[in-house]
This record gives C-alpha cells, sequence and structure tokens, in this order.
C-alpha cells in the first residue's frame, strides 16, 4: 500500500493546542485536501477559546462519517501542538492511534505552577502507547523560517504516517490555497522538514 493510502479511507483526527499556533488554519486544509482527493470530511467545532494562550482542539472524520465528533479512544491520530494539551487529548486515544506532539512547550505567564518535565512526558508516553511521535516542530519551524510556519511542520509531520489518507501533494496543493503566495516558499520548507523529521 502507498504512502496516502488507507483501504476504507475511514480516518479520524483529533487536533489540539494553544490559541494563535493555526489550529483552525490546520484543519482547514486538511478538510480541504481531503476533498480535493474526492473524500467526505467532516469537522467539529473548535472547542475552547482559540484566542491567544487558550486551549482549543477540533476533531476531523475523513470518509463517510455522519458525525464530526470523534468518540473516547477512537482517533486514528492524535496531532498537538503543545506537549501539556497532548496529555489533555490522551482520552481520545488508544493503544494505536498515532500520536504526534510538539515537544516545545507553551508556558502560561500567569501560572505559577511548575511546567512538567517534557522528557518525562516523552518517556510515558511511549510506556503507554504504540506509536508516539515527539518532534520539535517549534525549532524546526525557526529553521524554516517563522515559528508561525510551526502548523506545517506539523502538517508535514502527519503526512509521512503511512496510515494518514491524504498525500502530501494534495495538503500542500490545500496550503497554496489557502496561505498568502509570499509565505508559500517558508511554509513548503516547513511541511518538508517535518515529514523528513518522520520518515527519516
Amino acid at each position: 500500500m502507498q504512502v496516502g493510502e488507507k483501504m476504507d479511507n475511514h480516518y479520524s483526527i483529533y487536533i489540539c493546542g494553544v490559541g494563535g499556533q493555526g489550529i483552525i488554519k490546520t484543519s482547514t486544509i486538511i478538510g480541504e485536501a481531503a476533498m480535493n482527493q474526492g473524500l467526505d470530511v467532516v469537522m467539529s467545532e473548535i472547542h475552547g477559546m482559540s484566542q491567544r494562550g487558550g486551549s482549543v482542539s477540533t476533531e476531523l472524520k475523513i470518509g463517510g462519517y455522519t458525525s464530526s465528533i470523534i468518540p473516547n479512544h477512537g482517533a486514528d491520530m492524535l496531532l498537538s501542538f503543545e506537549p501539556i494539551e497532548t496529555i489533555r487529548g490522551l482520552d481520545k486515544v488508544n493503544s494505536q492511534t498515532k500520536i504526534v506532539f510538539n515537544t516545545h512547550p507553551i508556558i502560561p505567564s500567569s501560572n505559577d505552577k511548575v511546567y512538567p518535565n517534557v522528557d518525562n512526558m516523552t518517556k510515558v508516553l511511549k510506556e503507554n502507547f504504540n506509536h508516539v511521535l515527539p518532534i520539535d516542530g517549534t525549532q524546526l519551524a525557526i529553521d524554516a523560517g517563522s515559528v508561525l510556519s510551526l502548523n506545517m511542520v506539523l502538517l508535514g509531520a502527519v503526512t509521512a504516517d503511512d496510515k494518514f489518507p491524504l498525500t502530501k501533494d494534495s495538503v500542500i496543493d490545500a496550503m497554496k490555497n489557502n496561505l498568502k503566495p509570499k509565505f508559500h516558499e517558508m511554509n513548503l520548507k516547513a511541511i518538508e522538514s517535518g515529514y523528513k523529521s518522520i520518515r527519516g
């Protein structure tokens, strides 16, 4: 089976992170790429506060689904933009869920609690789940030209999964249709770096 193919083309993605990280745009691009491949897609409304700093999540289901809500432990992929948000999203995953997450924390300025050690969080995740794919997406985004391309790095990372039903090319086409041309070169670099971080 080729990368981007899935026999039944049913695939659900739970996306979470912090407001201002581009989660809504990421969902839009995935949804458009799915439609461009002739696949049905349903997306839930955004949950949480989408302003900068608040927790945000959305749910995408590709294929012949009628409901946009992913049941607990029902996600094929958890795509997380921030480590703590990864932990918050674990009720959606099961032992076979692909967990792709950005390891760079966003520490609230108003929070006096100690932020958990990300290496320890990653270790515990790997002990409990079979497909944990940590990625320093923030650094890769900076290397590509701007931290604002983090969502493109993570998009590239998910297209590297052999069960993901969308091709990298269809995601790139949808990106170009949704983002300004002056950012295309940077975003292409970000997608490629995310893809290579998973595929090696």
